[in-house]
């Protein structure tokens, strides 16, 4: 049976990561990165790699799956938009 803590844990890993499928789903459909600041974008990829690194290393599944899930989607948008930066779209 899981802790209370780890009860949390796991909801606010599912929560934040859900809160980010919409927009991510949207902008790899549309590959439309305009609206998305490549400075932010990089710096929140790098984040999320960061938590992913750190929940690796204190073995927290919650934290591990979260940020595994989050740091793809991430760095597949990110990699459109330096494309798109590149190819002048946005």
């Amino acid at each position: 049976m899981m802790s209370v803590t780890e009860v949390i844990g796991y909801t606010a890993a599912t929560l934040t990561t859900v809160s980010f499928l919409p927009q991510a789903i949207l902008t790899i459909r549309t590959r439309d990165t305009s609206s998305l600041s490549l400075s932010m974008y990089s710096i929140f990829t790098l984040g999320v790699l960061c938590w992913l690194i750190y929940g690796l290393y204190i073995s927290d599944k919650a934290i591990i799956a979260a940020n595994a899930i989050t740091f793809i989607l991430a760095g597949i948008i990110l990699i459109y938009k330096i494309y798109n930066v590149l190819a002048k779209k946005n």
